[in-house]
């Protein structure tokens, strides 16, 4: 296969994950077999709850196929990942070409069994066993890259015993195309199921009342452990037209002053799906009965019951009904009233919303579903969110904290692809400091002066929804509330790359022109580069990531004191604490920058000069 024509985003998806896998640690792992562009691990909108699978988009096709055949089928946090292409085109994975269904599979048989041995005959796309909370159903899919693989594989293996246990191995058939197919085939059956005899029949008397009807391969009454009749037992005929004429005859019949149901025997999960259809029709068929006639009222005082609910709405139309709602007894503050049309409903509410009866306004909307009133509040939920962060970054253009996980260069070309709105940055917006003693004081750091400027910030980072600068510096290089009008021109991200850009490598890949010994143009994965400071431990991105966000601007600020000690002395406790509050890729590229950090070292001197000056300017005056 050539992934370069096929998949050329490089780009892998990353199943059957453990909840609390984060990028990091993909990142770790992925980052081995080349230079790594985004990852993502997919979560709720609402909950941010992993959903358990992810996306890893490498620099390089060929990085990508090196870690899909080394890597799959790998443990992280004791679950083996599942690793295939990212197909974006969801056409391809439902037209069923290339895919194999398999069943009667044995327990024992997971993932990694079902690809090595079905890998044999051709590239494989995704190799997937079918699993519940107890684990293997016993069935399966792989998706083959081609129709040919597909085919040999149905040939060779359709009929094998594969740990003692004979497979079938077919075309996989799309659930339509399949229902379909079965047509009146799918009411055909050789399994009865009779139920409602209490404990008159044994399987002797169950074989006696059937035969009747057709050969008899089993007949079975079901007892509990004291030997007791459960009440229901089955009945297996050798043609199904014998087990539908039982049925037709039996069902509804009276044996022992009971009416004894016959029917179609069928496995659990099929009478819970059929159960489930049935009663979500009947609630839909309910819903659409009540839809704009139905009123939900709120903030009922205590002492109004039904009675008194429908006298208050009566003025407005035909009411059907009127109930407020209670448990043992006493109201739980709201109930419903249902009118016999939309437009009294309507004029009930227009009325009756914010009316104080007893002593208490009342709330009177429409009705509505739980699901469809949960998803209306998350939805304004997020919206309340997403502007108070738009507002917060305008306000602090200072802090405009990433919303991915990105890591080296991508190319202009494919800036577009994967911009991972939702995930999870290495590293955090800013240190969440100013609950109790903050990190940077043991060392005599102090917090930086308020309305410190940089550049304005781009749409881009306004619409970044893991922005969570909200809450403004108040500290200034005195230690009280920061003086206002101080500003610090040009000091912002530097111009170089650095780790949470997109236009960056991360320290210790290769150029394009760098390879592995004997495999010119090859990308080789080096260890990451380490900043080192004498006396102190070699830091790295991965340590930082790893710590938690307190530790972290103290990793920093233990590295960068001594550094700007030795060209202020005097002011390196406060220039520390200013220089803290920046992004910690930013500073991770000033301690590997002696440039980068005499420039920003200046820039801070500057503006503690000029509030300085103006302190001093001020004092005069009084």
């Amino acid at each position: 296969m050539n992934p370069t024509t096929t998949y050329p985003m490089a780009s892998l998806y990353v199943g059957d994950l453990h909840p609390d896998v984060t990028e990091a640690m993909l990142f770790e792992k992925f980052s081995t077999c080349g230079p790594v562009l985004s990852i993502r691990v997919c979560r709720d909108m609402i909950t941010r709850r992993s959903l358990g699978y992810a996306y890893v988009n490498f620099q390089q096709p060929h990085d990508a196929e090196r870690a899909m055949d080394t890597m799959n089928f790998d443990t992280i946090k004791g679950r083996p990942i599942r690793i295939m292409w990212s197909q974006r085109d969801p056409s391809l994975r439902k037209s069923g070409v290339g895919n194999v269904f398999i069943k009667n599979l044995d327990k024992s048989i997971d993932n990694k069994a079902l690809y090595d041995t079905f890998s044999a005959f051709g590239n494989i796309l995704s190799c997937k066993i079918a699993c519940d909370d107890h684990g293997s159903k016993g069935y399966g899919f792989v998706h083959f890259e081609t129709e040919e693989a597909a085919r040999q594989s149905i040939e060779k293996v359709n009929g094998m015993l594969l740990n003692d246990k004979k497979v079938y191995v077919g075309r996989f058939i799309p659930r339509k195309e399949r229902v379909m197919q079965m047509g009146d085939k799918h009411r055909k059956y050789n399994n009865v199921y009779i139920k409602n005899f209490g404990e008159e029949l044994d399987d002797d008397k169950l074989r006696e009342m059937f035969v009747q009807y057709g050969k008899i391969i089993s007949a079975k009454v079901m007892f509990d452990g004291s030997g007791k009749s459960r009440g229901f037992g089955f009945v297996s005929f050798e043609e199904p037209e014998a087990a539908e004429q039982a049925v037709t005859d039996l069902n509804g019949k009276d044996v022992g002053g009971k009416q004894l149901y016959c029917g179609r025997a069928q496995k659990k999960a099929e009478r819970q799906a059929e159960l489930k259809e049935k009663f979500e029709k009947i609630k839909l068929e309910r819903i659409n009965r009540y839809q704009g006639v139905n009123l939900y009222v709120k903030n009922l005082d205590d002492g109004v019951d039904d009675e008194r609910l429908r006298k208050e709405f009566s003025q407005f139309g035909t009411i059907t009904s009127a109930k407020v709602m209670g448990d043992g007894g006493r109201s739980k503050g709201f109930g419903f009233v249902c009118f016999s049309s939309p437009e009294e409903a309507t004029k009930a509410v227009t009325e009756m919303n914010g009316r104080i009866i007893v002593a208490k306004p009342l709330y009177v909307a429409l009705a509505q579903r739980k699901e469809d009133r949960r998803a209306h509040l998350a939805t304004q939920h997020i919206q309340r969110l997403a502007t108070m962060r738009q507002q917060n970054v305008q306000y602090n253009p200072l802090f405009s904290g990433g919303a991915g996980y990105f890591v080296p260069t991508m190319p202009q070309a494919q800036r577009g692809f994967f911009t991972p709105a939702n995930m999870t940055s290495i590293r955090p917006a800013r240190a969440p400091w100013g609950q109790s003693i903050r990190p940077n004081q043991a060392a005599g750091f102090q917090a930086m002066p308020s309305q410190i400027r940089t550049r304005p910030p781009t749409a881009q980072t306004q619409m970044r929804p893991n922005t969570v600068n909200s809450r403004p510096i108040t500290g200034q290089p005195g230690g009280g509330p920061a003086p206002r009008g101080v500003a610090m021109p040009n000091l912002a991200r530097p111009q170089g790359p650095s780790m949470g850009q997109p236009g960056a490598r991360p320290t210790g890949y290769p150029g394009r022109g760098q390879g592995m010994a004997g495999q010119p143009g090859r990308p080789m994965p080096q260890p990451q580069q380490s900043v080192v400071i004498p006396g102190q431990d070699p830091l790295t991105a991965s340590m930082l990531a790893a710590a938690q966000p307190q530790e972290q601007k103290q990793m920093l600020g233990e590295r960068l004191f001594p550094l700007i000690q030795r060209m202020h002395p005097e002011l390196a406790g406060k220039i520390t604490g200013m220089l803290l509050e920046i992004d910690n890729s930013e500073l991770l590229h000033m301690l590997e920058s002696q440039e980068s950090l005499k420039l920003k070292v200046e820039e801070a001197v500057a503006v503690l000069q000029a509030h300085q000056a103006k302190e001093q300017a001020s004092t005069k005056k009084d």
